[in-house]
């Protein structure tokens, strides 16, 4: 029975459960998928015979779903069985760069564009037959385009009308760039969830002697968009907050984007405290590695580089140097986006398992109950805290 039973407790269900992760999203799938199974399996059967309905209790929750191709690189969705008067979750990693297929005989990796046009094509093959649906995308595609700065599209709102006009109840995302974005979609359900509980218990089970206190811990946003992650957690654990502001360079065009001259660092002083350098996203590493590199400048003792998706665009060898150079003390993102062997292999690299926070906000929709205690982790983080200083005596 899950800690978590009260959530669901005398509840019934919306409708039978049913689970298609996409390839995308395979091996987190199957785990959400276990942690169901083993907590349905263990509820009280004298309640749960009498109030649900026949398919409550199953040995998996996965529906047969593909997404063959054809040698053009065209493709279809298809599934294995009737979906009709499911409650369906379908779940997509737009970030896995490591599926491929074929596209005239040439081996193509897929992108952001490729996994959404399949998660579009299985909504599509459902046709209308499922009682509910919803998509479950940790990293919001399209997320990094979600406001317009000059004459340029607007592609993750567009992207959230077309799930929305296709069908789709409810989006659920994590740490979304910007939340904001879901505006675009008004009337219906969104939730960017924060990972920050799963951080927490993941630096303190690995590293036993983190000192929770203003005078030994601070946690530093590497730049103003992630200002409010960093105010919560500070907030949470009772320490000090500093941000650095990026100062760019106006006149210059680079990749997109307006190069970073340096970085200014506002807060109170870090000489000798533990770093947490907090953000949504490490995509080439430079600004995480630069923010900390000046950190070290200033007399920062541990630095711990904590981000929701370690995307890595440009390879983990500079983390490697890095590390080796005494910049950074431990490497923290989650599974909620592809990791790659070489970086699971790292001694330096702290695994956040998101597969059994997914599974609760999946089993207490399907209850129709609500999910805001589990979005909000002020007290479970609080709890944690407190049973780590009690075992270590502080």
């Amino acid at each position: 029975m899950p800690s978590d039973e009260n959530y669901v407790k005398n509840t019934t269900s919306f409708g039978s459960l049913g689970l298609i992760p996409l390839k995308s999203c395979e091996e987190m799938g199957k785990k959400v998928d276990d942690y169901l199974v083993g907590w349905r399996a263990n509820r009280d059967p004298n309640h749960y015979e009498e109030v649900t309905r026949q398919g409550y209790k199953l040995d998996s929750y996965i529906i047969s779903a593909n997404v063959p191709r054809f040698g053009t690189g065209e493709a279809k969705g298809t599934l294995g069985q009737s979906i009709r008067g499911i409650d369906l979750f379908v779940m997509v990693d737009v970030t896995n760069y490591s599926l491929t297929y074929s596209l005239t005989g040439q081996v193509n990796h897929m992108s952001p564009d490729d996994h959404f046009a399949d998660l579009k094509r299985i909504i599509a093959a459902a046709a209308g037959k499922a009682r509910r649906i919803t998509v479950i995308m940790p990293f919001l595609y399209e997320s990094r385009q979600h406001r317009r700065t000059s004459r340029e599209s607007l592609d993750c709102a567009l992207a959230l009308q077309e799930l929305v006009a296709m069908g789709v109840d409810n989006i659920i995302t994590f740490d979304a760039h910007d939340p904001r974005v879901q505006n675009a979609i008004p009337l219906s359900g969104f939730e960017s969830v924060s990972c920050a509980y799963q951080f927490v218990k993941g630096i303190l089970n690995n590293v036993d002697d983190v000192n929770i206190s203003p005078e030994h811990l601070m946690v530093v946003s590497p730049d103003e968009g992630a200002t409010g992650r960093a105010v919560y957690l500070a907030g949470v654990l009772g320490v000090d907050m500093g941000m650095c502001y990026k100062r760019r360079d106006y006149t210059k065009v680079i990749d997109g984007r307006n190069p970073i001259v340096a970085h200014e660092f506002l807060g109170s002083d870090v000489e000798g405290k533990d770093v947490f350098i907090v953000d949504d996203m490490i995509s080439s590493g430079d600004s995480m590695i630069e923010v900390a590199t000046d950190l070290k400048k200033r007399g920062a003792a541990r630095i711990f580089v904590v981000s929701t998706f370690g995307l890595f665009t440009n390879g983990i060898e500079k983390f490697d140097k890095a590390y080796e150079e005494g910049l950074i003390y431990r490497l923290v993102t989650t599974n909620l986006t592809y990791q790659s062997p070489e970086l699971l292999n790292r001694e330096y690299y702290i695994n956040c398992d998101m597969s059994k926070y997914i599974a609760l906000i999946v089993d207490t929709l399907n209850h129709d109950c609500s999910i805001s205690d589990l979005l909000n982790p002020y007290d479970r983080i609080k709890k944690f805290v407190g049973r780590y200083n009690d075992k270590h005596g502080r």
